[in-house]
This record gives C-alpha cells, sequence and structure tokens, in this order.
C-alpha cells in the first residue's frame, strides 16, 4: 500500500529473495518490487490527466489527432488504465495483514494504532487532492480501511466471495445504467459540447493563478464525490479484500509452492483482461456515447482486475530469474507514498500554472515520456536516499503518526 509495510513484522529492513519464505522481521522483496512497479503504471495514467483539462471531462484535447496521438491514448488505455490502482489496493490489503502481525508482535493495539494511520493518509489525501491532483487515491484508501477494519476477522474464502460479489454488482450496476441511457435517449453530440466547454474552462482555471487551480481542484471534486463513493470505493474495497486473502495465507512469503496459480492467472489474465482492456480502450475514444462509454466501464469492472492479476503474475515470476529487476523497483516501492505525492507536485509543476504551465500543450507521446522520465528520476532518487535512511520522508511522518513515537532515520541494516 502507499506508504505501507512490506514486512512480516515491525523488525528490521532487510530483503529477501523474491520467491523464498521470508522470516519474521524482514520485509518480503517481492512486494517491495509489486508496489514499485504499481506506481509506475500509475504516473503513467495519471500524467495524462495533469497535462490536460480535456482528459479530466473525458474527451482529447482537439489540437492532437494525429494517428500517433490516438495510438499513444489507445496504449495508456489498454495497458495502463484502472489496472495499477488495483495493485495498490491489493497491496493495502495485503499490507493490512502484516500490520496486524506487527501490532501483536509489538505488544501494541492494532486498532487505535491503524486508525491513527488512516486519519495520516485521509489527511494527505485531501490536501493532496485541493492543491495538487483531485483524482487522489490516498483518500479512498483511507475509507476503505474502515472497513477493512470492520471486516479483519472474516475467513480469506469469504473475503474473496465478498470481492467477487462486489465486483460483479457493480458491473451489473454499471450495465443498468447504460440501459437507462439508451432508454433516455439525449442528444450525445450536446452532452460532448458541454463537456468541451467544461474542459476549456478548466484549461483556463489551470493555466491561471494559485487560487484559480485550488478552486478548479475544489469543482472537480464536488463533481467526482459521488463516482467516488459509488464506484470507485467498492472497487477498491474488493481488491483489497483479495489482498487481505491472500495476506492472511501468507502467500507472498513463498511463492515457490505456488507457480501453478501463477502460471493460470496470466493465461487468464492476458487473453480475457486484453480484450475486455481493448473494448474499454474503445467505448472510451470512439465518440460512441454515453451508454456505450458505460458498457465499456461495466466489462472494464470484470476483466481489469483479471489484467492487474495477470501483470502481478508476470512480475512475480521474473523476479528470480531477474534480480536486478527487483533491486530496481523495490527502492521506489519502499518510498511509495513520497513518491506518488511527489509526482503530483512535479507535474503539477509542470502542468500547471504553479509552474510551466504546459497544460493542453504537449502531444500525448510527450506527455507520457515525460512520465516515463520522471518515474526514472525517482528510480535515483529512491536508491540514494535508502542508502542513508531507512525510510521515505513521508513514510517517516506517517509511521511516526501511526506508532506514536519516532522512528529511527537510520539506513536498512542499521542497529541504531
Amino acid at each position: 500500500m502507499l506508504g505501507g509495510e512490506s514486512r512480516d513484522a515491525a523488525g528490521t529492513s532487510t530483503a529477501t529473495s523474491p520467491l523464498s519464505s521470508a522470516s519474521p522481521g524482514r520485509r518480503i522483496a517481492a512486494v517491495d518490487a509489486l508496489r514499485g512497479f504499481a506506481l509506475f503504471g500509475i504516473l503513467v495514467v495519471n500524467v495524462t490527466y495533469y497535462a490536460s483539462g480535456y482528459r479530466m471531462a473525458g474527451l482529447a484535447a482537439p489540437w492532437f489527432t494525429s494517428m500517433l496521438d490516438w495510438e499513444v491514448r489507445g496504449v495508456v488505455a489498454v495497458l495502463f488504465e484502472n489496472k495499477f490502482y488495483l495493485l495498490f489496493a491489493f497491496l493495502f490489503g495485503y499490507s493490512f495483514t502484516l500490520q496486524i502481525d506487527s501490532a501483536e508482535r509489538a505488544g501494541a493495539a492494532f486498532v487505535p494504532r491503524f486508525l491513527r494511520r488512516l486519519a495520516g493518509l485521509f489527511l494527505l489525501g485531501m490536501a493532496h487532492a485541493i492543491f495538487l491532483f483531485p483524482g487522489d487515491i490516498l483518500a479512498t484508501y483511507a475509507m476503505v480501511g474502515l472497513v477493512l477494519l470492520v471486516l479483519r476477522r472474516i475467513t480469506p474464502r469469504t473475503a474473496m466471495i465478498l470481492a467477487v460479489a462486489l465486483t460483479v454488482m457493480l458491473a451489473v450496476g454499471t450495465l443498468l445504467l447504460a440501459g437507462l441511457a439508451m432508454m433516455g435517449g439525449g442528444d450525445a453530440s450536446e452532452m460532448v459540447s458541454e463537456s468541451a466547454v467544461q474542459a476549456a474552462e478548466a484549461d483556463r482555471a489551470l493555466h491561471g493563478s494559485a487560487v484559480m487551480i485550488i478552486n478548479e481542484h475544489l469543482h472537480k471534486l464536488g463533481r467526482i464525490l459521488v463516482l467516488r463513493v459509488f464506484f470507485q470505493c467498492p472497487t477498491v474495497l474488493a481488491a483489497c479484500l483479495v489482498g487481505l486473502a491472500v495476506g492472511k495465507k501468507r502467500l507472498l512469503t513463498d511463492l515457490s509452492g505456488h507457480l501453478g496459480t501463477l502460471r493460470r492467472l496470466q493465461w487468464t489474465g492476458f487473453t480475457v483482461g486484453l480484450a475486455g482492456a481493448a473494448v474499454y480502450a474503445h467505448a472510451t475514444w470512439s465518440g460512441g456515447g454515453s451508454t456505450y462509454h458505460m458498457i465499456g466501464q461495466s466489462v472494464n469492472l470484470v476483466t481489469a482486475p483479471l489484467l492487474a492479476a495477470a501483470y502481478a503474475a508476470t512480475l512475480l515470476r521474473v523476479l528470480p530469474a531477474v534480480p536486478r529487476l527487483g533491486g530496481l523497483l523495490a527502492p521506489s516501492g519502499r518510498m511509495a507514498l513520497t513518491n506518488y505525492l511527489a509526482q503530483s507536485l512535479i507535474c503539477s509543476l509542470i502542468f500547471t500554472g504553479y509552474g510551466l504551465s504546459l497544460v493542453d500543450m504537449l502531444s500525448p507521446l510527450s506527455v507520457v515520456s515525460i512520465g516515463v522520465a520522471l518515474f526514472a528520476v525517482q528510480t535515483v532518487y529512491s536508491h540514494l536516499w535508502l542508502g542513508r535512511h531507512r525510510y521515505g520522508p513521508v513514510e517517516w511522518w506517517l509511521r511516526w503518526l501511526t506508532n506514536g513515537r519516532r522512528p529511527a532515520r537510520s539506513p536498512r541494516g542499521s542497529r541504531a
């Protein structure tokens, strides 16, 4: 999870082999690597929203209409959108079980400890949404975390059943909305025109002063609140419940006995998941109207988790053969909360009136390239930082708030 613990306990932070058993007190290297991988995917998606007021309105910027522009949008929609935040949610649920273990080993009461953590995430999330990015996910995790707290004693089987039920119910509900939209009719071109006007207004605000930018963020927050509560929260909760089930079984501490399951996840995820992603991408960018768009969303709700699972299974199988990949991704994952917030700050300085004000001035390829370059820089920075510190800056603060005592700043492996 963002700012979470990929440990078996609250001890040292020495990494383990990705497929070997992790002894108490050791970090699970595969979890850190997965978190770093998810952080990369989220940035590739989020940077497109920072770069365009039209994207936030569900439209393509009208001055970038070349074949390459559409191909880049299609690749991002198929391979990245709505997949990587599910990986983060899965890791949030998995880390939840590790934090229970950590509290027990420390002899601390888990509930007040976790509530302090959720309060910290919620405060960070609201500040992040208001000042930098209204698409923030931290506040959503904080709200879902309360549900996990209530459900913490359910069995892994029940958690999986509930996750599937939530996903199916949400997909069916979206299909019903599509049916209502079809019966209601309406002028699709008029709705697109209205969205374009709103996007142009958003562009002007994002090019403006800090006050204008914050007002625009608040305006967006008010509009997406219902979508966040009724659509994103259940989706995140479903992924968290899967993570909770996997965490209760300690499956990521020793994957050597589950290679067959990983292979099946790859086959299912890459076939069904990619097919569903193609439907979602076409429904998003073809201009087929709100009914087709909601049908694409419904298909995506069912198939995106499968593709996300295939990504995770592939990485978990590759890590033992390419240990350098884990070493590359893990530091970014250990500092995921710091890096996530830093991404927002840097992108805001690049694209909004806070800095260079390049909103809707760069092509989709240029925007995605900026995201890739930014992650590369953060990867190097994370390596350097963790060479001298045990935690990322924001992780250190959140750990202090959670445990009620100041954590050590010394690098991993140190006894300080």
